[in-house]
């Protein structure tokens, strides 16, 4: 048998893994993302939606490919000078 009976009695059945599993994992990318989301100008929610499988693709491309807030008007200048395409 594969699970014997303190695997029930005690409430770690097959799913509790996955569920726990998934939640860590859950955890290890929406709270760097939040912090990245953040420090380019970004709502740090948007990271949550990183959880959802393929919706997460749209968001990195996103996050890669717009301007970001930060560096628009009211970043420093090293980070704005350190911008692909600008001359100073």
């Amino acid at each position: 048998m594969m699970y014997d009976r303190w695997d029930y009695v005690h409430g770690f059945g097959p799913g509790f893994g996955l569920f726990h599993g998934g939640a860590l994992f859950g955890l290890l990318v929406v709270i760097p993302l939040w912090f990245i989301f953040t420090k380019a100008g970004f709502s740090g929610w948007w990271s949550l939606l990183m959880l959802v499988p393929g919706l997460n693709i749209v968001v990195l491309y996103v996050l890669a490919f717009a301007d970001w807030p930060m560096l628009r008007g009211n970043g420093s200048a090293a980070a704005r000078s350190s911008r692909p395409g600008n001359p100073s």
